[in-house]
């Protein structure tokens, strides 16, 4: 049976959003995963929300996982309802995902029913990452793996904690294979600050983490 990649996630500390702002997040994520799924056309992927700030999401294409994890996070600490916002400004709201790898089958439209080892690594390891604060996990049947990415994702988790909204806006872009350029003007910046903002957000070691599970998936996970 085929590996397939499970994403669960949730929102971080949702209980002390105001109904607005938390209304405002899921309506972000939902349009997310649109996006996300016009991205990929020819891909299998489906997501749903559920218990009103959670959600899951299944990716057939495991190579792809890390990279749609990181963009649907960044989505979420791009988030902002006040215009004109310094480029410092902290984020209001961040997201929690779990990636398990794994044989599984599943229910387009009941992901929540379906069952096999990806949803078990998904939702197990989610719930420990709650209560060790980490923020992006992969778990798989290799022991060798998680422990390599367990590190890894450490590392990015300390690096996008130190994420402004400014650097979470650019590495969404970045993600999707923009060009600084291209960057500079859906923002309406000047190409020098997207690329003083890429080099702040660390995009560097995330291409290259990017690039080394990619690598792994593909001799691993096919």
């Amino acid at each position: 049976m085929k590996k397939i990649a499970i994403l669960s996630g949730d929102l971080i500390n949702s209980t002390s959003y105001d109904a607005i702002t938390l209304k405002s997040v899921l309506l972000v994520l939902k349009k997310e995963f649109k996006v996300i799924e016009k991205q990929f056309p020819n891909e299998n992927m489906s997501f749903s929300i559920y218990r009103g700030d959670s959600f899951q999401g299944v990716i057939e294409n495991t190579e792809l996982a890390l990279a749609i994890a990181l963009q649907i996070k960044t989505a979420v600490t791009s988030y902002t309802d006040v215009k004109d916002l310094p480029k410092n400004a902290i984020p209001s709201a961040d997201i929690r995902i779990s990636i398990g790898i794994g044989e599984a089958i599943y229910q387009k439209n009941a992901l929540a029913e379906s069952n096999g080892e990806a949803f078990q690594f998904s939702g197990r390891t989610l719930d420990v990452m709650k209560s060790e604060g980490m923020k992006m996990a992969i778990t798989t049947a290799n022991r060798e793996i998680n422990a390599e990415f367990k590190v890894h994702l450490k590392f990015l988790d300390a690096i996008t904690d130190r994420w402004s909204i400014a650097s979470s806006e650019v590495v969404y872009y970045l993600i999707k294979f923009y060009k600084e350029q291209d960057i500079a003007r859906e923002l309406n910046r000047s190409q020098a600050a997207i690329n003083h903002r890429k080099k702040a957000a660390g995009w560097d070691p995330i291409k290259l983490l990017l690039q080394r599970y990619k690598d792994v998936a593909k001799n691993h996970f096919v």
